[in-house]
């Protein structure tokens, strides 16, 4: 069983940034294409970015140019740099990972970790 344990979240002024930061408890992780997801209140969680084994990464069109994606395989980590918040980033932000082959699953979800963007 694989832990997923978010952190980085927090209050900021629209166009302030916050580094997000994943741990994950497996070793080998490093096989694995990971993502950000986010939930807003009322609404479906939503992938917002993704990077593979390889480290090649893709991102949510919403936030193109203001985040990135990363990893540090040596210690089970992702990260999430965001800058340029805006208001309707506001969400409970969780890592897992990012499912391209039938028949993989994700992990269990973490508690995620809260970003609010308001003035």
């Amino acid at each position: 069983q694989v832990q997923l344990v978010e952190s980085g979240g927090g209050w900021v002024q629209p166009g302030g940034s916050l580094r997000l930061s994943c741990a994950a408890s497996e070793t080998g992780f490093s096989i694995f294409h990971m993502g950000w997801y986010r939930q807003a209140p009322g609404k479906q969680r939503e992938l917002v970015a993704t990077i593979t084994s390889a480290g090649s990464t893709n991102y949510r069109d919403s936030v193109k140019g203001r985040f990135t994606i990363s990893r540090d395989n040596a210690k089970n980590m992702v990260y999430l740099q965001m800058n340029s918040l805006k208001p309707e980033d506001t969400a409970v932000y969780y890592c897992n990972r990012w499912i391209i082959t039938p028949g993989n699953t994700l992990y269990a979800w973490g508690q995620g970790t809260l970003v609010t963007v308001s003035s």
